[in-house]
């Protein structure tokens, strides 16, 4: 039986075909026969059939600003709805893998590796394993919400043609329903009007857990203990996901994201996990509908019934008139009744989420023990993992400032204290903090900003809040704060003195906040040693750790850390480090840094829990997540793992269920298996030759990488040969582009940084310096045999590899060329044949290396690019031609900003 009707090239047929009939439809006849002459044009060189773009330019050249704009309208929307073709293709694979039994790294899969192991080992890795996804707010995210939902549209549509047994009326009214959304597409504004608001950013994340991971998840679950149960009797699977977000509560060099900000977003969060509650419950009450004449429902259920009735004795009356004889029904009715009492005046509703998830449980050990297994398998079991899993938050907040803000408003604070912060040096601070937070009374009132400074009044108001917070949505809700820039203890120790201060740390018994320090600079983490070496031996930062790690396990999960010390979360940032250091450099000094760390809190009996400060794009840190799981140092996995998910790779991920699903299960699947790998060789084979190899490697790249940017002109190159002026302009996001305004590679953030390259199809950042780090070693003595031998057997240099030639295979230098030529002669020169050299070089070796005749190693991406390139290279060359333009009119200005949108959509990254 033939699963799906339809494959990728029907769906990229059709919807071409679609958005060239409502081209002409729209515009004009003129207008849909020029796209399609530059359509062809690029088609032919790519084919071969020109030898040159001459052709294309010659077309793009002729065009009016009326047609330019609909041309870079047509290729824009071409992508957007290619890329849901190539989604729906990704989704007939998962289900076709599904049937036959080819699907790998799924959780049956896993399970299938822990078959081996005794009952013990496999409990102890479900004890172990929690992966916490964290979905931030970096502007990487091109599309508007609204264009957004109108191709989740599409994407329906095409599901249910491909799916689907319908008859041919049906099939032609949802053909016209798919005609009509197009067309509503293509009559949709592109481009932001505005900048996105913090809070559109956080309701734009939480589409994401509402409509498609608060279901799937509870799916994945269901999958692990099915199989589980196939080769193994009573292992306990507890907590295994937490989702966490930054998008409303991430500080760090924003100015829009107050407490006002933040305080909305915990609200409307907690608003709509409660009504997806409400609703199960309801249909729960659907389906439990047994007759009281046939239960025995037990001692615990009556005692819970009871106790419900001693709570609600208002509600009691009419739970029992509604559902005289059905007393699953009633403690349905109370249960939904206490989630109405949530944040009410009225008394009897739920304190958290473990008491609801308390009531779950006694609802399905109730109905186990009358035969009702099977309802509880598909009904109850999925809403207590919803409830274990969401809490009462549906993804708990994580703040986030630069540690300089946390500095200053100290400073501040204490120099009105008479005591001169900002003259002491390290020890000094270090000293003067720690007896502050252990003393009893506090020293300072957060809740007084008078006569400070703008930061400093910023910084005490959020902590002031915090402890708001805490009391009116739960210590769960917002329980962590990461400190960008992290470079001494001191700037650990400053937020762990505001919080206590504020009344959110109460030591030596409570400690409300895991403080995370986040190491994103290359002196920061080569001294990671030393700083987390100094805050575990103070006495007040051991002490907090030990409180936290000795409260009370977090809502609902069941799980709480089992070292003497506590549980340390350490950030790591891939993005600054990247472009600090240059893509092999700043791989290979994380992955040092991450068995240092390791080895610290080995040593002081803490247990690491790292927080992977992940871009979307390869990069940034990005890349398959299933791979790079596998791949991190064995001495680091200790179970739990936290990472970013930013920007267009949310949607990627999360916009379509089966696809979250895929994702989440194959996240499960590397934890798993990497858990227990690592307790059965904590130290993984990497032999003494390939470490040298590598740091012989790295330290040629960064030398390189570092030469290129302190290379006179190469600001201005970078400002001339991309679009970083207008991306700086896009409106993607509420955070400003740069710190501080500045003109300097080290100011600007890492995700335009990496955009504009991207943009000009030089992914450079994600491989330049690669082939020179790769020849030193070869010149060193070094032998290709050895670097294919790590690359077949370390999966830390494979994943490396991989990466890098995922970047080199997107990368056109032909394209880049027309970029090249917009910069000052003597600058191209200068820059753009030592880009070109580095990148054949690179090319070479990759291919050599991985023993592949492509870069890629998949087909179907090779198939990807060859299907996307001739549709991205005319934006690109109607993008420089604009950009050459010393002038430009509003409507030209439109039109480039367009072009920015397609060429990120074609691309399928910004940052």
């Amino acid at each position: 039986m033939s699963l799906h009707d339809r494959d990728v090239r029907q769906d990229v047929r059709e919807l071409g075909a679609l958005l060239g009939d409502v081209l002409e439809a729209q515009s004009s006849t003129g207008a849909f026969e020029t796209v399609e002459s530059v359509r062809t044009a690029a088609i032919d060189y790519r084919r071969g059939t020109e030898d040159d773009r001459e052709g294309l330019a010659a077309e793009l050249e002729g065009l009016t600003p009326e047609l330019s704009s609909v041309v870079a309208r047509a290729f824009t929307t071409y992508f957007e709805l290619i890329n849901l073709a190539e989604e729906r293709e990704r989704v007939r694979s998962v289900r076709r893998g599904e049937q036959d039994g080819t699907l790998a790294d799924g959780v049956r899969e896993a399970v299938a590796d822990l078959a081996a192991d005794d009952p013990e080992t496999v409990q102890q890795v479900l004890d172990d394993v929690l992966v916490e996804p964290t979905f931030t707010a970096h502007p990487t995210e091109a599309r508007r919400k609204t264009v957004k939902a109108k191709l989740r549209s599409v994407a329906n549509h095409i599901e249910s043609l491909d799916e689907q047994r319908l008859t041919d009326g049906e099939r032609e009214r949802i053909e016209g329903a798919l005609e009509a959304e197009v067309t509503s597409l293509w009559q949709t504004p592109q481009v932001r009007d505005r900048q996105p608001h913090p809070t559109d950013e956080a309701r734009n994340v939480q589409w994401y857990l509402e409509n498609t991971l608060f279901d799937v998840t509870a799916d994945v679950y269901a999958d692990l203990e099915e199989a589980l149960g196939e080769s193994f009797e009573d292992l306990d699977v507890g907590k295994l996901f937490e989702f966490r977000s930054w998008a409303g509560s991430d500080r760090d060099g924003n100015p829009f994201v107050t407490p006002e900000v933040t305080t909305e977003t915990l609200s409307r969060q907690r608003r709509v996990v409660l009504e997806r509650y409400r609703d199960r419950l309801k249909a729960l009450s659907g389906v439990l509908s047994q007759d009281a004449a046939r239960l025995d429902v037990g001692e615990q259920f009556e005692a819970s019934l009871a106790a419900d009735r001693d709570r609600l004795p208002g509600v009691v009356d009419e739970a029992e008139a509604r559902y005289p004889s059905e007393p699953y029904r009633q403690k349905l009715k109370l249960m939904r009744e206490r989630l109405d009492r949530v944040d009410d005046v009225r008394p009897g509703g739920y304190g958290d989420a473990a008491e609801l998830a308390d009531d779950l449980s006694v609802l399905a050990e109730s109905l186990r023990k009358n035969g009702g297994e099977s309802i509880v398998d598909a009904h109850v079991e999925p809403a207590r993992r919803q409830v274990t899993t969401f809490g009462f938050s549906l993804a708990s907040l994580d703040l986030r400032d630069h540690q300089e803000n946390h500095t200053e408003a100290v400073g501040e604070a204490l120099a009105r204290e008479g005591i001169d912060y900002e003259a002491f040096d390290e020890d000094e601070r270090v000293e003067t903090l720690t007896a502050a937070i252990l003393q009893d009374e506090p020293i300072v009132d957060v809740a007084d900003t008078e006569g400070l400074s703008e930061t400093a009044g910023r910084v005490l108001r959020r902590f002031d809040h915090l402890a708001d917070w805490h009391d009116e949505f739960g210590v769960q809700a917002i329980d962590t704060y990461a400190i960008s820039m992290t470079e001494e203890p001191s700037h650990v120790l400053e937020v762990l003195f505001l919080a206590d201060q504020a009344g959110v740390v109460e030591l030596p018994g409570y400690c409300g906040l895991d403080v995370v320090p986040l190491l994103e600079t290359e002196s920061a983490l080569s001294g990671a040693r030393r700083i987390m070496g100094t805050l575990f031996e103070n006495e007040a930062y051991a002490s907090a750790l030990e409180a936290r790690g000795g409260s009370p396990p977090s809502e609902a999960s069941g799980t709480s850390s089992d070292s003497s010390l506590g549980t340390q979360e350490i950030m790591l940032g891939y993005s600054d480090s990247n472009k600090e250091n240059g893509f092999l450099a700043a791989n290979w000094s994380l992955y040092e840094n991450q068995r240092h760390l390791a080895d610290v809190c080995d040593e002081f009996d803490v247990t690491l829990r790292l927080f992977h400060g992940r871009g979307g794009s390869i990069s940034r840190g990005g890349g398959p997540m299933h791979e790079a799981l596998l791949a991190l140092p064995n001495r680091t996995v200790t179970g739990q793992v936290k990472f970013t998910e930013q920007g267009e790779a949310i949607a990627e991920k999360y916009a379509n269920p089966r696809v979250a699903e895929r994702e989440i299960s194959q996240m499960l699947n590397a934890q798993l298996r990497a858990r227990r790998n690592a307790i059965e060789m904590p130290e993984e084979s990497v032999s003494d030759e390939w470490l040298d190899a590598m740091t012989t490697m790295a330290d040629a790249a960064r030398d390189e990488y570092r030469d290129l940017l302190e290379t006179e002109g190469f600001v201005a190159y970078f400002e001339q040969a991309t679009p970083i002026t207008v991306i700086e302009d896009l409106n993607l996001g509420s955070r400003p582009a740069s710190r501080s305004g500045d003109r300097s590679v080290e100011d600007l953030r890492a995700i335009p940084w990496v955009f504009s390259w991207t943009q000009s199809r030089c992914i450079l950042p994600g491989w330049y310096a690669l082939a020179t780090g790769i020849d030193a070693y070869l010149d060193d003595g070094g032998d290709v045999e050895t670097l294919q031998e790590m690359y077949d057997s370390w999966p830390f240099f494979r994943s490396t590899l991989d990466n890098a030639a995922l970047s080199l295979a997107r990368t056109d230098l032909e394209i880049t060329t027309y970029y090249a030529e917009l910069a000052e002669p003597a600058l191209r020169k200068r820059f753009f044949p030592r880009v070109t050299d580095e990148y054949e070089r690179a090319t070479d070796l990759v291919t050599t290396i991985t023993d592949r005749e492509t870069l890629y190693a998949r087909d179907w991406y090779g198939e990807s690019l060859r299907r996307r390139n001739p549709y991205v290279d005319p934006l690109n060359l109607l993008q420089t031609r604009l950009l050459e333009q010393s002038h430009r009119t509003e409507a030209e200005e439109r039109t480039l900003r367009l072009t920015v949108k397609g060429i990120a959509a074609g691309m399928q990254n910004t940052g």
